[in-house]
């Protein structure tokens, strides 16, 4: 099974992490995004399902972009960003500012730091886990083979760092930009996800 994921482009609150909030797409960022699906489209458009994150970010393109296909959208909770806590809608200047030793952990050994009240990355994998058998789940009953997944930075870094079978700590330098398309293959093997950079 085919999964394309496609992160949201520059939004309100670009200049933060935004983790669960909830900011818009600028008009740049829906262009970012826009731009990259037509690139795609003039080879083929072959997805069973858009898949969003419930955040606005992702799912106003995603049913924008459903309604002009004709393809059936559904929004999965699971596969928001990371949750980021007390450092929420705060530019890494600001915290780097009060808390440097803190970010610079963060930033070296996510697996071992986080965000102060934010979610750990043991939280985050076990949360993006659900939310891939879901969807692995959903389009398997439809017998489908191709969805477009539209998400978040730390969801596709996540997903490239278990295909590339990285240490866990390498996960905020794998690239993810704002509004490209990823490609991963996904399949079920003794009960556990496994991705594949396509």
């Amino acid at each position: 099974m085919q999964i394309d994921l496609l992160r949201h482009g520059e939004t309100t609150l670009s200049h933060t992490l935004r983790g669960h909030l909830d900011d818009d797409l600028t008009e740049q960022g829906w262009l970012q995004m826009q731009s990259t699906i037509q690139q795609y489209m003039t080879t083929s458009v072959d997805w069973d399902v858009i898949i969003s994150s419930p955040l606005r970010r992702c799912r106003r393109f995603a049913e924008h972009l459903a309604d002009q296909l004709g393809l059936p959208m559904r929004v999965n909770e699971h596969i928001k960003e990371m949750y980021f806590g007390d450092w929420e809608g705060i530019s890494t200047q600001a915290i780097y500012e009060a808390e440097p030793e803190r970010l610079a952990n963060f930033w070296q050994f996510p697996t071992q730091y986080h965000a102060p009240n934010g979610e750990s990355l043991t939280q985050f994998q076990q949360r993006i886990f659900i939310g891939f058998e879901q969807i692995y789940t959903q389009i398997q009953a439809q017998n489908g083979q191709k969805a477009l997944v539209i998400t978040h930075g730390g969801v596709i870094k996540l997903l490239t760092c278990l295909a590339q079978q990285q240490n866990p700590d390498d996960l905020l330098k794998m690239p993810a930009e704002l509004g490209k398309l990823y490609s991963f293959s996904l399949s079920k093997y003794h009960e556990k996800m496994q991705f594949e950079i396509l």
